[in-house]
């Protein structure tokens, strides 16, 4: 069996880190395994390091404050493990996630493995909705294409992948797009297990939210200019895709007629949100690696 590390990024998460480190600590995991917290701040490197001196299993490593893609770059340089397992700070996974996840690397074709991110907002706010439905379509989206065996982005809450046959990969990209890719080109498969759950708090009011939906749209936009063995890697995210698939998908979802209403109003939200990504960056404010905060996520 393989020895896995779980790699746990995070920027000013003090109050979060901790149950982060408890919800791995406490599965049943058969294998050897370490926890390796990263954190370019005080506070939240002060819990890691409460916590490694208690736990063998948990180490801490100083992030310089370059940004997620730069410190992922740094523990690839230190980690143990034969399987490789990111995930954030301020997120929590579900018992028996690791080993399912775990099971699908028995499987040795099997290169990457995504996990299933669950809201844990209030499905009653209009917020805490949008992201049930968001979450929801994702995992319909990404059910159908691993059971085709086709290319779908992992969520960087939870995804997993084989250490030693990826050495790099671009920092101004998300990086639970870039790697599944990676995989697949080099003969690997990718598997998606909506069993493997992390429980997330998404944003909760208008300002956060399309603050970090614009990042991770600049992110993906990035895209277009990365090929992997002279092939660009797909998006699942565009404009297109949402105007063409999204509707029928989100009004299926809603269940009453206040959910109906939140439906129309996050489509003219993703709309809003997508014009605006469009001009920044085409004023040149383009995606870069660096820690932010979405502070109603927290």
């Amino acid at each position: 069996m393989p020895m896995i590390s779980i790699i746990i990024t995070s920027y000013k998460e003090p109050e979060t880190i901790g149950r982060a480190i408890e919800a791995f600590l406490n599965q049943k995991i058969k294998v050897d395994y370490e926890i390796i917290g990263v954190a370019p701040d005080k506070e939240t490197s002060d819990v890691i390091k409460s916590y490694s001196k208690k736990y063998k299993e948990v180490k801490y490593l100083r992030d310089p404050g370059k940004g997620k893609m730069y410190a992922l770059h740094m523990v690839f340089e230190n980690v143990k493990g034969d399987i490789l397992i990111l995930t954030d700070g301020d997120v929590f996974v579900e018992e028996n996630s690791i080993a399912k996840i775990l099971e699908a690397f028995r499987d040795m074709e099997v290169g990457c493995v995504g996990g299933h991110p669950i809201p844990v907002n209030s499905r009653n706010s209009m917020y805490g909705y949008w992201s049930h439905l968001l979450c929801y379509g994702a995992n319909l989206a990404r059910i159908k294409r691993s059971k085709k065996g086709g290319y779908f982005t992992c969520s960087g809450y939870l995804f997993a992948f084989r250490n030693g046959i990826l050495k790099e990969f671009p920092r101004d990209v998300p990086e639970d797009a870039y790697i599944p890719f990676f995989f697949m080109k080099q003969g690997y498969k990718t598997k998606y297990l909506s069993d493997a759950k992390v429980y997330v708090k998404y944003p909760e009011n208008l300002k956060d939210w399309l603050e970090q939906k614009k990042r991770i749209s600049k992110a993906y936009g990035n895209l277009k200019k990365i090929t992997i063995d002279g092939e660009h890697v797909p998006k699942m995210k565009s404009f297109t895709k949402e105007l063409l698939e999204g509707p029928g998908v989100a009004f299926r979802y809603s269940k009453n007629l206040r959910e109906f209403v939140w439906t129309f109003l996050l489509i003219f939200a993703r709309l809003y949100m997508w014009c605006l990504t469009f001009l920044e960056m085409k004023r040149g404010k383009k995606h870069t690696d660096g820690w932010r905060v979405v502070e109603s996520t927290k």
